[in-house]
């Protein structure tokens, strides 16, 4: 009975998850289809509200035919990666060198005193989460957060707030 739970793993990836491993899978050599994992990772993420379970990376090892091991090992390497809930908007602090020295403790503060939420913690309603990053890659408009693919420069308490009032 394991093994046929285990057969169908898989069938946690929906139609588009599995339609666009097959896309990145096909930039790789055949021998090589465990090279997408990373990409397939962050699908299967996406398609599962913002975080990763255990069976997702199982899913995601066992239709790339890898050893689940190495696709947990991946999961849990990267910061990117979540494995528990996450809100709506998951609002990602950069607090490396150049963002501190920019005054990212404003910035954590004021979100973390506006949201009443710490880091790895969500609002109640589910709509935000926080993320302490090492980098965003920035640096130059610090201090920087970053919520899905939008990246927010140049933060004072006054443009955070309009920031948070336009997530839906």
């Amino acid at each position: 009975m394991a093994q046929s739970a285990e057969m169908n793993k898989t069938d946690l990836l929906s139609a588009s998850v599995k339609a666009g491993i097959d896309k990145w899978v096909a930039k790789y050599p055949p021998e090589r289809k465990s090279s997408a994992v990373m990409a397939a990772l962050r699908m299967a993420q996406d398609d599962n509200g913002g975080w990763l379970t255990r069976d997702l990376v199982e899913a995601v090892a066992q239709y790339l035919e890898m050893p689940p091991i190495a696709a947990e090992e991946v999961a849990t390497f990267y910061s990117m990666y979540e494995h528990k809930p996450v809100g709506r908007h998951k609002i990602c602090i950069c607090t490396n060198i150049s963002c501190m020295l920019c005054d990212s403790d404003m910035v954590v503060n004021h979100l973390q005193n506006k949201l009443g939420i710490k880091f790895g913690e969500v609002t109640p309603d589910g709509k935000f989460s926080l993320k302490e990053v090492e980098c965003l890659g920035a640096c130059v408009n610090a201090p920087v957060i970053q919520i899905g693919n939008t990246y927010y420069e140049n933060l004072t308490p006054e443009k955070l707030d309009e920031i948070l009032a336009s997530l839906d």
